[in-house]
């Protein structure tokens, strides 16, 4: 047991806890639709929450464990260090970490699958349980294994994927047991916007990425490139939302989540101005609480 730090603060910091509020985000919009259509389930909301937070926690780890394997958290790196980089836990207490986390998730998720479908629908729970297994893969294969495709690019469009379409409409469809192609427009929204957060930090750590060898998206098209297509993002976030709100809308109140997109606007200027890329480190987390802003507020409209 020597390998694996029972001290609690290591594990909190490569927790990132910090990350966690986007993770749920499309949980919460997901969740917003279904109680707008009077779909809303309390055990279904706590277990999606609780499983997307695994998911989070996972891939936290497993981030930490395949850039600190392979040298790329080094200190070219802006932000904190993380947890294997400064020693604080070893990478054999990190892979025990990320079992133990795996297990757990997958329990809940198990939990939440039959919650939703019952002993019924089978169909349904093989294919959640599918869904639940390609994400415990996805979490891992980011930055772990020989072709983690975090080091190839593709990271954007996982983080769309997961963090958008399979967060709203999947959280969505545990609820309604149906999906409406309408419900892809504010799933998009979430995805992209959190792309764009994955974006700022690899605009943020271009430099030690390029020395890693790491070929992030903004790595293979440049930083001036890499500017616009956050610009893309953000503001594409914003007309699938308001556009699903034109085609959805009820009460004016559901247009409380347009006040998210005043910091995502200024947002838009500090990148604009920025001429170095290690000064965005600050707006990661203005666009993070942003999208959770905006989500809670989608919650809160349709609770209202």
């Amino acid at each position: 047991m020597e390998s694996f730090n029972m001290s609690i603060k290591p594990w909190v910091q490569a927790a990132r806890l910090r990350t966690l509020p986007l993770s749920i985000s499309g949980i919460l919009v997901g969740s917003g639709i279904a109680l707008s259509q009077d779909l809303f389930n309390t055990k279904i909301f706590i277990l999606a929450l609780c499983t997307t937070i695994g998911f989070q926690i996972l891939s936290n780890f497993a981030n930490d464990y395949g850039d600190g394997v392979k040298g790329t958290d080094n200190d070219d790196r802006v932000g904190p260090k993380r947890a294997i980089q400064s020693g604080a836990i070893t990478p054999k207490g990190m892979k025990m970490a990320m079992a133990i986390t795996t297990v757990i998730t997958l329990l809940i998720a198990i939990w939440l699958i039959y919650e939703a479908f019952g002993a019924e629908k089978l169909l349904y729970s093989l294919l959640f349980f599918g869904l639940g297994i390609a994400s415990i893969i996805a979490a891992i294969t980011y930055t772990v294994g020989k072709n983690a495709y975090g080091y190839h690019g593709l990271g954007d469009v996982f983080v769309f994927l997961f963090f958008g379409w399979l967060s709203v409409a999947g959280s969505y469809f545990l609820y309604a047991q149906t999906l409406h192609w309408m419900v892809f427009l504010p799933a998009s929204s979430i995805g992209l916007l959190s792309a764009a957060v994955l974006n700022l930090n690899n605009m943020r750590d271009y430099e030690s990425d390029t020395k890693a060898g790491k070929k992030t998206l903004v790595v293979k098209i440049g930083l001036p490139f890499a500017k616009y297509y956050h610009y893309y993002l953000i503001v594409l976030a914003m007309l699938l939302m308001m556009l699903y709100s034109i085609l959805k809308l009820n009460t004016g109140v559901q247009l409380l989540y347009l006040l998210a997109f005043i910091p995502l606007s200024l947002h838009l200027l500090k990148v604009r101005r920025a001429k170095d890329s290690k000064l965005l480190d600050p707006e990661l987390k203005k666009v993070a609480l942003s999208t959770v802003l905006m989500a809670l507020l989608i919650l809160i409209g349709y609770l209202l």
